[in-house]
């Protein structure tokens, strides 16, 4: 029986399938970075929900639900990040990779948490309990600020540490990159901590300073993997 030969395939060539599928990675990796910013207008969307009186009031949650929804986003990013880095992360070092992956879970798991607190705020609100309700829906809207702290700015620290620490190590993108990371994760758990022992409001402007070099870092990042990508020669050599 005749065999038939396969053609080689080239040093070259399997190298060049190798970058094309990272750059993919750093397209969707890049992109759900981004899309995760969508959520900074909760912090006026959700106004109402804060206010002492609102069970009283008789105003519409809509800019309610459109946070909700915005907020939702940001979590199926979170997952969609984990997802699309790993395949890269994992050639540096698997088991920081998984942890990575396994907070950006985390993370998203507590914004449907939190989410959660405030429908079921929201439900109390259009079902007209009024004055029966202020202590319960306050109760709700306390949940969701505490879970916020921990999942939408205690964990995204330890996504920037371990991230950063992958990115720096490998050199994949420049190191300023993760350098920005390692200061914004820094800060961003010196104010969870300022604001658990009551140093400052969760609520207080002066607050979010604490989280802007970690939003420059996630912004920077999102903008060189969809722009740059993955440094090649870091790649093919595996470093």
């Amino acid at each position: 029986m005749q065999t038939i030969s396969q053609p080689a395939i080239s040093a070259d060539k399997i190298a060049s399938i190798s970058m094309s599928a990272m750059r993919k990675s750093s397209l969707a990796a890049g992109f759900f970075y981004l899309l995760s910013f969508v959520s900074i207008p909760t912090l006026a969307l959700y106004a109402p929900v804060h206010d002492t009186n609102y069970m009283l009031s008789n105003g519409t949650d809509t800019s309610l639900f459109t946070g909700v929804i915005l907020e939702i986003i940001v979590a199926l990013a979170c997952i969609g990040t984990g997802v699309a880095l790993y395949p890269v992360l994992k050639k540096q070092q698997e088991a920081v990779a998984l942890g990575f992956v396994g907070t950006r879970i985390l993370e998203a798991g507590t914004i449907f948490v939190g989410v959660a607190f405030l429908l079921s705020a929201a439900t109390l609100h259009q079902a007209g309990a009024g004055s029966n309700a202020i202590v319960t829906g306050q109760a709700l809207v306390a949940m969701y600020d505490r879970i916020f702290l921990v999942g939408q700015s205690f964990i995204p620290a330890i996504n920037g540490i371990l991230l950063g620490y992958l990115l720096y190590r490998s050199r994949l993108v420049p190191r300023i990159l993760p350098i920005i990371g390692f200061a914004g994760a820094a800060l961003l758990i010196a104010g969870d901590l300022a604001v658990l022992f009551g140093y400052v409001g969760q609520r207080e402007p002066s607050t979010g300073l604490f989280a802007i070099p970690i939003a420059i870092w996630e912004f920077s990042l999102g903008m060189y993997l969809v722009v740059k990508g993955f440094r090649p020669t870091e790649i093919i050599s595996g470093k």
